[in-house]
Parts: C-alpha cells; structure tokens; sequence
C-alpha cells in the first residue's frame, strides 16, 4: 500500500482503518488513517481514529503526537488529553503523562479510569526507576 494509494476516497478509508482498528488490526488501521489524515488534515474524526491506531499498534510517540495535535486544536478535550497522557506513560515520559492525565482527570472527574490512570502514573513516578 505504500506505493499505491487504497482505493476509494478519503471517508472510505477513515471507515475502513475503524474496522481495520475495532478488528485488532491497528497497524494496518494506523497506515491508512494516516493517508487518510494526510488527505484531510481538519478531520477531528479521522486524526481521533489515527491517534488510537498508533496507541494500539505501540506506537507510542507518534501516537503522542497525534494527541498533541488534537490538543492544539481543542486543548478542552479531554479524551485527547487522556490519550496523551497514556501514551506518554507506554513511552517513559511519566511527568508529561501526569500532567495530560492530571488535566484529563480534572475535566471530568466522572471518568474514573481517568483517576486511576493519573494515580498508576503518579505512583511510578514517586517510587523512582526500576
């Protein structure tokens, strides 16, 4: 697929990289999300769907990334923020984790495993390295 672009237009491929993603299939879905990404950079949607791709296939600092851009467009999102957060977490940078999660908490407070996700973090983060 690298050469050659999928067939179809860019709301086929965001739909096809969600199935692609809900199949357990991310890095495939993180490929054609990012095409689709690249073809409609405004897309909330489809940079949400890329972001969640590149977490679930271990790509933990692109997906960093995507977050990050979904921030500076909409630093009041929380599940962007929480998205960041953990990935920030998977990739070592617990402070950059705690301070994303601490902010996804404190926008909603009602998410629970948004509190347990800043407190798992946090507790790393005193405990010092392995």
């Amino acid at each position: 697929m690298a050469g050659t672009p999928p067939g179809g237009d860019v709301y086929e491929w965001f739909q096809r990289g969600r199935r692609l993603l809900a199949d357990r299939n991310p890095d495939a879905a993180a490929t054609l999300l990012a095409r689709a990404a690249a073809a409609e950079p405004g897309s909330r949607s489809i940079r949400e769907a890329l972001a969640r791709a590149q977490y679930d296939a271990g790509r933990y600092r692109e997906a960093m990334d995507s977050f990050a851009d979904l921030i500076a467009l909409n630093p009041t999102d929380d599940y962007a923020q929480f998205g960041l957060g953990l990935a920030a977490s998977r990739a070592g940078d617990l402070a950059l984790a705690a301070e994303h999660l601490a902010l996804a908490a404190a926008m909603r407070p009602d998410l629970a495993h948004y509190g347990r996700a800043l407190r798992s973090v946090r507790a790393r983060l005193t405990s010092g390295p392995a």
